[in-house]
């Protein structure tokens, strides 16, 4: 205990002694261009920070906003409140979503990881070389009328072309058309259940069976329906084809 007591004392009568040792391993070295290089501290700091945004950006930034929205708005037209369960919804949403973003993730690899581990380019040079694959894919999905209205609210109102637009700007009007994109699909797949449900009130309201919820009569229908015509298979494959895949 005394040892420490000693460290102690040390260190509150000469805090310069220690402070003029400091801590090497965090630097932050000026390159000849005006660029500036990290440590590998700074670096993993920083990369341990961004990893508490990664469900933000999966959620945000890739395929899985329309595909969960969509597979949300089936269920409910089915009749299913709980089948399949949130967690399955989820499962297949982010392995779909890794399925479709598959290409993305190679041109990032090939254009920013690999040479980021090749030592070839700086963590700020992978990091603007990572962006542009995943812009460029926002981009494609992205609607001009909501590029316009954020870009507008952002105050770039003069761009030459979409490739123009900030990155921080691409993202919420990308999102906003993902939404916009899911519900179109989601209306499409709710139509034919809902046929399904107002030929099935008509029937019992005919019959005079008005006490009987026509839901519960229609929901073996829709089920029959949706397996008949490969329901999952082409709900998928839609997904997947609304992003390009396959054309």
């Amino acid at each position: 205990m005394k040892y420490w007591l000693i460290l102690l004392f040390a260190m509150l009568l000469s805090p310069t002694a220690f402070a003029e040792q400091g801590l090497p391993a965090v630097t932050v070295t000026t390159n000849a261009d005006g660029t500036q290089d990290y440590s590998v501290t700074l670096q993993v700091l920083a990369i341990m920070t961004a990893l508490s945004f990664i469900p933000a950006a999966v959620i945000m930034m890739t395929s899985f906003t329309r595909i969960i929205v969509v597979l949300a708005i089936l269920r409910q037209a089915i009749g299913l409140q709980q089948t399949p369960s949130n967690q399955v919804l989820l499962g297949m949403s982010l392995f779909l979503s890794i399925f479709i973003m598959a290409p993305i993730y190679n041109q990032v690899h090939d254009q920013a990881i690999q040479p980021y581990l090749d030592e070839e380019m700086s963590s700020m040079q992978a990091l603007e070389a990572a962006k542009q694959p995943m812009k460029a894919f926002m981009l494609s999905q992205t609607r001009i009328k909501d590029l316009e209205t954020f870009a507008q609210i952002a105050g770039y109102e003069k761009l030459d072309s979409p490739a123009d637009t900030p990155f921080i700007v691409v993202i919420p009007a990308f999102v906003t058309s993902e939404l916009q994109t899911a519900f179109i699909i989601g209306f499409m797949f709710f139509i034919p259940f809902l046929i399904v449900d107002l030929v099935v009130a008509s029937v019992l309201m005919a019959m005079g069976m008005m006490m009987l919820s026509p839901m519960i009569v229609s929901l073996p229908f829709k089920i029959m329906l949706f397996v008949l015509v490969d329901g999952w298979s082409l709900v998928m494959g839609t997904l997947a084809r609304s992003f390009g895949l396959g054309v």
